[in-house]
């Protein structure tokens, strides 16, 4: 894992923010670095924060803190960084929601004080565990790691990155299954009450919602090591990577109950989710496991880069890569069973390729062109649902690149790439399933400059398809969540004065239609979201920013319900909101 972090330097320099938000964010950023001893510097910083979430689920269920350390060391010729981050961070998990129950789209969380706490069977004793929901999901552990960088003379440079990563990365979520339907399809005679003492009328919502646990585990530690050697138009590298790693898990999947249709709804009672799921509501299951995996790889690898002409570029680059890696399961019923479903050894070696040129036509104007040829190995999820494939990946890109010293810059490159990917969805309508696609398209990076106004803007243009699988339903649709075209565009304007310096800015996003799943049974709307801002900096060292996201409070969509694609159910991006910020830097 790579971080580019800030380092410290001779001059003591400190940072300090704070952060607030019409969702009640409370949050405070710091950091400060300099000089130990002459040679050694320090970095320090890191921030807190708490907030119920624009999703307000009333809890806070944004919160967390995270604290980065890192010394710096300096040589003659070389420089040692040495590293730690402990995070403790969650927000709530965004899952779809109903789309048709008049819900606010960009408000409304399912997730409340009434469904916040859920005791759920744990293994096939009959223990129990009470589990709260509102963690979401999140990261509990640090990252470390020490970087070095020395030249040995006559050329020759020698580098490592090394890294530790432990910690957990679980998951509480409150998942629906399928759509709402109105209290009036049951069909009762007597009234329908929620837990909570509130009796539902006939034209209410009701829908299932699950309790989700994941508890995972994880731990890693990386080494890369390369010598590089500069010559004549020459620079070649050699180098060796190793990596091992681990996961821990438990799950418990399903456990459905039926709930009211409103923000923070409570449990509707004496109506189990299988009576809801029979007149019209979204099917029930539960799935539960223990799992444990272990990996290691280690990969060997050359890149020559050869500066052939003034003119011309030539980058080639070979990796061979060889993974060992078990893996042993115990599924049941919600919970794990105590019986052994799978003990997996996987191994595997291959190879990776990429060549690339890059020519100068003239001093602001440029072409390239690169071919990349690699792969990806199972993960512990693929081998738990039966994928046990290296999968393939090539991609050609070309492009050119024109940045003349005044007024624009572009960027425009072309790209064709075959991919062999895997599809799985625990609790989804389809079966895991492999497939091939096939993507090309061009990506267009720009920005013009004129005076004190800067404007950037981004757009891709792209085709996809599926071009094989062993779900012959599926050849020939498009990619799922992939639009033909998306487009941002970033203007920002300086104001300069005598003691202060203020810039507003703004961001349009627009991205086109495309299919929630790769089925292709439903398509998303093509939609747009604005932004705005403006900061304003001091030279007493005071700035302040005031942000306003979504400003339009668009209800656009960033998927349909992946498990139940005909379901009317989507997430929508999040409605509107305001942070303002203020900080002090010397």
């Amino acid at each position: 894992m790579n971080f580019n972090l800030l380092r410290g330097s001779d001059e003591t320099r400190a940072r300090v923010k704070y952060s607030t938000s019409d969702y009640n964010l409370q949050r405070v950023d710091a950091v400060i670095s300099g000089q130990v001893t002459p040679g050694l510097y320090y970095m320090a910083g890191g921030y807190t924060q708490a907030s119920p979430g624009i999703r307000d689920a009333q809890f806070n269920a944004e919160k967390g803190q995270q604290f980065t350390v890192q010394l710096t060391k300096l040589f003659d010729r070389g420089v040692i960084n040495a590293f730690t981050r402990n995070t403790d961070d969650y927000g709530q998990w965004i899952l779809p929601m109903a789309l048709n129950t008049g819900n606010d789209l960009g408000s409304f969380a399912q997730l409340g004080n009434a469904t916040r706490f859920r005791e759920l069977q744990i293994n096939e004793q009959g223990n129990t565990e009470i589990f709260d929901f509102s963690k979401g999901r999140g990261w509990d552990g640090s990252v470390s790691g020490v970087n070095a960088d020395f030249d040995l003379g006559a050329g020759w440079t020698v580098r490592d990155n090394l890294s530790y990563t432990k910690g957990a990365a679980n998951t509480f979520g409150f998942v629906p299954s399928g759509g709402a339907i109105r209290v009036s399809a049951l069909g009762r005679t007597t009234p329908v009450m929620t837990q909570g003492g509130r009796q539902l009328s006939n034209s209410d919502f009701i829908q299932n919602y699950g309790h989700w646990v994941v508890l995972k585990d994880l731990e890693s530690f990386t080494n890369d090591i390369s010598l590089s050697r500069s010559w004549d138009k020459h620079n070649l590298t050699i180098g060796s990577y190793q990596a091992s790693w681990s996961a821990a898990d438990f799950w418990s999947l399903g456990n459905y109950v039926a709930v009211h249709n409103v923000a923070n709804g409570d449990i509707v009672q004496g109506i189990p989710a299988d009576t809801v799921a029979a007149h019209g509501g979204g099917g029930t299951f539960a799935y539960g496991l223990r799992g444990a995996g272990d990996a290691r790889v280690i990969a060997g690898y050359v890149a020559e880069s050869w500066q052939a002409t003034p003119d011309l570029r030539i980058d080639l680059a070979a990796r061979l890569e060889r993974i060992e890696l078990e893996y042993a399961l115990d599924s049941g019923p919600g919970y794990p069973d105590g019986a052994r479903d799978m003990a997996v050894s996987f191994n595997d070696n291959q190879w990776a390729f990429t060549g690339a040129l890059n020519y100068d036509l003239s001093e602001g104007l440029g072409v390239f062109g690169r071919v990349s040829d690699g792969f990806v190995f199972p993960h512990f999820d693929d081998i738990r649902d039966g994928n046990r494939n290296t999968n393939n990946i090539r991609q050609y890109e070309a492009g050119v690149k024109y940045a003349p010293k005044e007024l624009f810059s572009l960027f425009a490159t072309g790209y064709y790439t075959n991919f062999d990917a895997f599809e799985s969805l625990v609790g989804g309508d389809f079966d895991p399933r492999q497939f091939k696609t096939k993507s090309y398209g061009v990506e267009l990076d720009g920005a013009l400059s004129a005076g004190d106004l800067t404007v950037r803007g981004i757009a891709t243009i792209q085709s996809t398809e599926i071009t094989e699988s062993d779900d012959p339903t599926i050849v020939g649709n498009s990619i799922l969540r992939q639009p033909n075209w998306q487009f941002r565009l970033a203007p920002s304007y300086n104001v300069p004065g005598n003691n202060f310096n203020m810039n507003v800015y703004g961001a349009l996003r627009l991205v086109g239609k495309r299919f929630s799943g790769n089925d292709n049974l439903v398509e998303l709307d093509s939609f747009g979201k604005i932004d705005v801002g403006v900061t304003v900096s001091t030279k007493t060292g005071l700035f302040f920013n005031l942000h306003a996201d979504n400003l339009a409070d668009s209800d656009a969509l960033t998927e349909g319900d992946p498990r139940n694609p005909t379901a009317p159910n989507g997430r929508p991006i999040f409605g509107r909101s305001v942070k303002f910020s203020v900080g002090y830097g010397l």
